[in-house]
């Protein structure tokens, strides 16, 4: 059984726009469309509200390969990925026109381009879904998801997740993300609402939607938990949510003892997991009654997948039936699907005396620092436990200092010193600490650390190379 057929057995499943207010049981959106039956690219940029996913769920059922996209990526990104993509049918509200494409109206809410002269090339039948791992550079290379993939992964999640026929789910985690994604199908399958939006608990519609529809769950990566302990959030319930579900990176023990004691005195239930594009989703869970004692540990490997530890390099790696078919940069890549198992992750990781699994960072984020190797997320971690939960980001600048961001106006420079001196030993001359107001974010609510790598580090360079003029 395929993914649309799952969903399509749930006949309490409804969507709301939150802007529009509008609502569509899934049988009125079921074949909306005027849209021919073909084994060709369509790119959907997605903004998470209603018509894009009407959009997606009609093309999805045919033998399209469906290119879920960042809707703000930059219009040369576009005509990049269009060019080497050559989709017969492009979504994108945010354009009134596409060059080579008509506009075409296929129904009273939706208006698609259309390729004025559709060349069909040949596609593997299992490339059913392509997404970025990028998200907001426009790199053409796309992961290559399969139907069974994302069938897999789905009941994997729904083997713990706590979904019911009467759930009302918001979409606050972009579906164009693999996270996002896989929130959207298991509620689809499981769930009573599903309310389209895009907005983020930084703006004041969040919360009245929050309080208007009664949300059941919240999801998000450790930047949204970071926020919600700011604004306050764990002092008191919000009787409406049950559970929570979070990936994309490390929770810091402060952070976690917060919630936990949250999750404690309200009943609530927090899933700490671990996931990539490249699984489909996700990948290890951290069971909820684990979560007081555990909740820095990513927990173990979902249903019918398993970990390994590399013995040489500390890298984790994951088999499972939910591992995508490999990647592609063009139209041409479609033609082949590979078949496997087995995914090298990329994060480091060790195993614990009682089998759970912790992720220790990403290999590419080791730095060193007058010959002293640091993770860079080890250090943040630390930063966090022993500074109440704030949100701290290191990045290494100009490849001799050890860069750290904080967002606390009011925090010492000498704090941060102290810690890093006392606990790693190193002096202040070799550390930078700068204040962000606002935290650049990736479209998914990820650090966006390339965009705050090269501001700094541009910003640096420019500084010396001042001081060299002057003299």
């Amino acid at each position: 059984m395929g993914l649309y057929d799952l969903i399509q057995k749930n006949k309490k499943l409804n969507f709301i726009d939150a802007k529009t207010k509008v609502v569509k049981t899934f049988n009125e959106i079921h074949e909306s469309l005027d849209i021919e039956d073909l084994r060709a690219v369509v790119f959907i940029y997605n903004d998470n509200q209603l018509p894009a996913i009407e959009t997606f769920l009609n093309f999805y059922q045919k033998k399209y390969t469906v290119a879920l996209l960042n809707s703000g990526l930059h219009p040369t990104f576009k005509q990049n990925l269009e060019d080497e993509y050559k989709p017969a049918y492009i979504y994108d509200p945010s354009r009134a026109a596409v060059e080579d494409y008509d506009l075409k109206q296929v129904s009273e809410s939706i208006s698609l381009f259309k390729k004025r002269e559709i060349r069909l090339y040949p596609i593997h039948g299992d490339v059913k879904l392509l997404m970025s791992t990028s998200g907001t550079t426009g790199s053409p290379k796309f992961v290559k998801i399969s139907d069974q993939n994302l069938v897999q992964n789905a009941l994997s999640i729904m083997e713990y997740m706590p979904i019911t026929e009467h759930d009302v789910v918001p979409l606050n985690v972009p579906i164009n993300f693999v996270y996002g994604f896989s929130i959207f199908t298991t509620n689809c399958i499981k769930a009573n609402t599903i309310v389209c939006t895009d907005r983020d608990v930084l703006q004041k519609e969040f919360w009245s939607d929050l309080a208007h529809y009664g949300y059941s769950t919240l999801s998000g990566v450790p930047y949204f938990y970071e926020l919600l302990h700011r604004f306050g959030f764990f002092k008191k319930d919000t009787p409406s949510v049950r559970y929570f579900t979070h990936t994309g990176g490390m929770l810091n023990k402060e952070l976690a003892n917060v919630i936990s004691d949250y999750t404690q005195t309200y009943n609530k239930q927090f899933f700490a997991q671990y996931g990539q594009t490249e699984a489909s989703g996700r990948m290890a869970v951290l069971p909820p009654k684990d979560f007081q004692n555990k909740g820095t540990s990513i927990g173990f490997a979902v249903k019918n997948g398993r970990f390994e530890i590399d013995e040489s390099t500390g890298e984790l790696i994951y088999y499972g039936p939910n591992v995508s078919g490999g990647y592609a940069n063009n139209i041409f890549d479609l033609q082949h699907y590979d078949y496997t198992d087995k995914l090298y992750t990329g994060d480091l990781a060790e195993k614990d005396e009682f089998g759970y699994y912790h992720i220790k960072g990403r290999i590419k984020r080791i730095i060193k620092l007058f010959g002293v190797r640091l993770n860079l997320d080890e250090v943040e971690v630390l930063l966090k436990n022993e500074l109440g939960g704030q949100t701290f980001i290191c990045i290494s600048v100009q490849d001799k200092y050890l860069g750290i961001i904080h967002q606390d106006e009011f925090l010492q420079r000498e704090t941060i010193t102290q810690v890093i001196k006392e606990k790693m030993g190193l002096h202040a001359s070799s550390l930078k600490t700068y204040y962000f107001d606002q935290v650049p974010l990736t479209v998914n609510g990820k650090v966006d650390y390339p965009t705050i790598n090269r501001n700094i580090n541009e910003n640096e360079n420019s500084f010396l190379a001042a001081k060299a003029v002057i003299g």
